[in-house]
């Protein structure tokens, strides 16, 4: 661990973000042209005395969580993430698909994104990052670890999985979760993770197994879904899909696809964050 090394590139990180890169509001009374290092904690969820003592040199060696959250916070490129995890004495994520980190220019676009609720995924629909809106309307669900990281890994295994969408939308639902399972499968021929994820999957679900069978194929790029959440009631959302030119990752934005739910998503933004359907599914 370069400690030193490691201290300055993230100082330097630091001051060179504006606020308004990361959604906070550059107000008259700030001083520094950069971030402060209490926003750099709030964006990466940990302490600032942690930040402080890393950037001071005399923090202990930081997990490749920690890392992964502080690349977010900083927007820091691909180029730069790996730099960061070689400073801290560890060895970068890998460059493909089943990279688990949000890239850079996706996390921007969350953020510029604003009210509109919007997430980055993985290819197999691990939800990497997430703004502060699709938090609001679906939970935070960029922490599940082990095969919960996988939307259709719960779908499949957990009944409450279902409990955030309505019952006439569930065999679509699966169906879609399956057909695109499928393309990533294709994809990622000889992947061992897809291919463990797809067996466990077949050992634990007779419904995947049977829809597995059917071989349908279908890359999930627009749909209409609806959410039920439990303060506000169902929410009818519009599903665009962005996907990075290796597929290795999707941006998915959800917008109100009618007035009522237009209100609703106003009176969450009222209401904050207090309670979530159990599972949030895209």
């Amino acid at each position: 661990m370069q400690r030193d090394q490691l201290a300055d590139f993230l100082r330097r990180r630091r001051e060179a973000i504006r606020p308004a890169e990361v959604g906070i509001a550059d107000g008259p009374r700030r001083r520094t042209t950069g971030l402060r290092r209490e926003e750099v904690a709030m964006l990466a969820g940990m302490s600032v005395d942690y930040v402080v003592r890393l950037e001071q040199g005399r923090s202990s060696q930081p997990s490749t969580q920690l890392l992964g959250a502080l690349a977010r916070a900083l927007r820091l490129s691909e180029d730069e993430r790996d730099h960061l995890f070689h400073l801290a004495g560890h060895r970068p994520p890998p460059a493909d698909g089943a990279a688990r980190l949000a890239r850079a220019g996706l996390l921007r676009m969350l953020d510029l994104l604003g009210d509109t609720p919007a997430l980055v995924a993985s290819d197999l629909g691990e939800v990497l990052a997430q703004n502060r809106a699709a938090v609001l309307m679906a939970g935070d669900h960029a922490g599940f670890s082990g095969d919960r990281r996988y939307p259709v890994y719960r779908w499949f295994t957990e009944p409450a999985a279902r409990a955030g969408r309505p019952p006439e939308e569930h065999q679509h639902h699966a169906r879609s979760l399956v057909a695109d399972l499928r393309v990533a499968a294709g994809r990622r021929s000889g992947d061992a993770d897809v291919a463990g994820l797809v067996e466990r999957l077949r050992a634990a679900s007779a419904d995947f197994r049977r829809l597995w069978a059917e071989h349908e194929v279908a890359v999930r790029r627009a749909d209409r879904k609806t959410f039920l959440h439990p303060r506000v009631g169902p929410l009818l959302m519009d599903c665009e899909t962005l996907v990075t030119p290796d597929h290795g990752q999707q941006l998915l934005v959800l917008t109100p696809a009618d007035a009522d739910t237009r209100e609703r998503l106003e009176l969450l933004r009222v209401l904050g964050v207090e309670e979530f359907p159990p599972s949030f599914t895209a």
